[in-house]
């Protein structure tokens, strides 16, 4: 029960961490809010990943400056097949979603992949394996949006709010004790995009 309660507590304050970013009239200064907020919950909360005496849990996550040019709202381009996949997670485990759509992200040349989790709490999902992989950041990707978890920057009529300032690591990244789903094709880009979180500074 304890746990159950601790894990509702990380993600109403993931969400509540979101909505405030989405609030904020200055994206420049909503990241900077989300990196303290994000800070204090994996330094503090007890569902956190790190691991204990995790230096991370002192220094804090070293992510790229903000850059503006990163952010885009773009179209959310409805899908033209039907395709339900089961995606292999980091630990041998799979993830079942359906792909709803597509992002074109013209001034990066960047094509992704929307995808519905079809398990766990449903919502958008958009992971990004882009050049920085396995470099300058973790080697399965990073994740720009799970709205299962909150993680959900805003959108307007028929567009979505992408903000790579945003990319965060997966929780598997710092403890293989958690299960994370991996990016697809789809979503394997050549473009190194230095925005967002990163191994190191």
């Amino acid at each position: 029960m304890t746990d159950a309660l601790a894990l509702l507590d990380w993600r109403r304050t993931v969400s509540a961490m979101y909505a405030d970013v989405r609030s904020a009239a200055d994206p420049a200064n909503g990241h900077a809010r989300w990196r303290t907020a994000r800070d204090d919950l994996f330094r503090n909360h007890s569902q956190s990943p790190l691991l204990p005496g995790d230096q991370l849990r002192v220094s804090g996550l070293p992510y790229w400056p903000y850059d503006p040019a990163l952010r885009f709202e773009v179209a959310l381009r409805p899908a033209q097949r039907d395709d339900r996949r089961e995606i292999p997670s980091v630990n041998d485990g799979v993830i079942r979603m359906s792909l709803v759509g597509h992002l074109q992200i013209e001034p990066l040349d960047v094509a992704l992949d929307v995808w519905w989790l079809d398990q766990y709490a449903g919502g958008l999902f958009v992971p990004v394996r882009d050049g920085t992989a396995g470099t300058e950041s973790y080697g399965g990707g990073r994740y720009l949006l799970d709205t299962a978890k909150g993680a959900d920057l805003g959108a307007g009529e028929g567009t979505l709010i992408v903000d790579f300032n945003f990319l965060y690591h997966p929780s598997c990244r710092y403890n293989p004790a958690w299960e994370c789903p991996l990016a697809p094709e789809g979503n394997t880009v050549a473009v190194s995009i230095r925005g967002g979180e990163r191994l190191s500074l």
